[in-house]
Formats: C-alpha cells, structure tokens, sequence
C-alpha cells in the first residue's frame, strides 16, 4: 500500500509537468502569427502603367516567444528581410512579388518563402479625402515560418486624409486564407491600422496597430491573441523613396514582447 501511495505522490508532478508543458506549446502556436516579414499597413495607391518599385522590409524581433510547434522556429532573435517588387500594369491595377529570408540567432541565413500579390484601387479623386483599394496574396513558406505552408490573404483598405492633410488614417481589415495542412479552409482576422501626424513634404509620425483574434468565428483565448502597437516615424522629403522605421510592443501574452522594424523603398519614374 505504501508503494502504491508513493508511486501516485510521483506521477502526479509528473503528470503536472506535462500538463504545462503542452499548454506552453498550445500558446506558443495556438494564433496564427501576424505576419512577421511584412509589418506594413497598406495604402490604397496604385503604380501608374509601367512604373516599377522596390522595398526592403527588414524586421528583427528583438525579444520573442521562445517556444513554437515543430516544424516552426521560435520567433525570439530571428531577423527578416524581404524584398518587394510591384509594377503598375493599368491606373487600378498593380502586381507585385516578395522574396522572404531569415538570419536565426545562430547566424544561420535561410530561404523564407515567396509571395504574389496583386492590388486593385479606386483611382484617386482629387476633391475625395478617401482611398479605396483591395490587395490579393499567395503565399507558399517553408514549414519553418508556417507548418501548414500554403496560405492567401485577403486586405481589403481604406483611407482618410483630412482638410488640408495634416492627419492620415488607414484601415486594412485582412482575412488570411488557410490553403493546406491543418487550417486549409480556415478563415482568420487580422486587421492592420494606422494614424499619423503629417508635416507636408517633410516627415510624418504615428502609430501602427496589428493584430490576429485567429479563425472567424472560433476566435482565439484573449491570452493567445496577438496585439501590437508600433511608434512609427515616415520620411516624406525624398519625392521617389521611402522610408518606415518603428518599434513595436507585443499587448498579450501571445505577442512577441519587442520588435524593430524598417521599410526602405524607391520608385522609379
């Protein structure tokens, strides 16, 4: 009888102990994670027909989760860069692709993925304060960033300016799009937003939210939502290039605590 006691006083720290370790691993991998090579919160502008941009997107998440689901890596010290391609093809049509690579913590440089997309506007109307525009993505990662591989995304986007443009608004409302492994045929929220200040021709500042509440529907537990909010400074003084810096603070539990940003842009004439 003792032994029999003493064999249920060790399983059951034992049991205890798997217990948290699998609810460590649900919230590590539980929400899809906002996307990590892309911080950016669309603008409803098309390139005119024929002329061609680039951007760099580099993101470092300084301090992150450090447990994920195999096959995924854990987010904590990785750093991405990804370089963007678009061209306009008619006044309400641009197409564009995305080249994704990741720098892990052990200095190892790895293929990421590959995106296309392509953006449909409203072709601006100089008395409307309002930008109109949907962006369509297909996206196929490595296991590594997304173990089910295949994804879309749909970014429906909208924008304000006021009178005389000192304040920018916008909205992109995304549904990402499950395509295989275990959410194919899943629909999940993760809208984006944005606000700033605008000193005309010079600079702007703001704030940029992100955020995934998981399937529609079936949303998330609130601890394993994510929630960002970014501080974000605009260069608006180079007429053909661009640049986004900013610093982003995960608000749950789910969310990396700390990320870096950057976006360098050029558009050609």
């Amino acid at each position: 009888m003792n032994g029999a006691r003493g064999s249920h006083r060790l399983a059951r720290p034992r049991l205890a102990a798997v217990a948290a370790a699998l609810a460590v691993l649900h919230g590590a991998g539980a929400a899809r994670a906002v996307d990590p090579f892309e911080i950016q919160v669309y603008d409803a502008a098309a390139n005119e027909p024929g002329q061609a941009g680039i951007e760099l997107h580099i993101n470092s998440v300084i301090e992150g989760e450090r447990q994920a689901i195999a096959p995924e890596l854990p987010s904590h010290r990785q750093s991405h860069f990804t370089a963007e391609g678009a061209i306009g093809i008619t006044r309400w049509w641009e197409a564009g692709a995305y080249l994704q690579t990741a720098l892990l913590p052990d200095g190892s440089f790895h293929y990421a993925g590959s995106k296309l997309r392509t953006k449909l506007a409203v072709p601006a109307r100089p008395a409307s304060r309002f930008g109109w525009a949907v962006n369509l993505e297909l996206a196929r990662l490595p296991a590594a960033y997304d173990r089910d591989r295949w994804g879309g995304e749909i970014r429906p986007i909208a924008t304000w300016s006021s009178a005389g443009g000192a304040v920018y608004a916008a909205v992109n409302p995304i549904v990402d799009l499950g395509l295989a492994g275990a959410s194919q045929g899943e629909l999940s929220f993760e809208p984006a937003a944005t606000i700033c200040y605008v000193v005309a021709n010079l600079v702007s500042v703001g704030v940029e939210y992100y955020a995934d509440f998981g399937p529609i529907g079936d949303w998330s537990p609130a601890r394993d939502q994510q929630h960002y909010l970014y501080e974000v400074i605009n260069v608006l003084r180079w007429k053909r290039v661009e640049l986004n810096v900013g610093v982003g603070e995960g608000l749950t539990e789910g969310s990396n605590p700390f990320v870096g940003k950057m976006i360098v842009g050029y558009l050609g004439r």
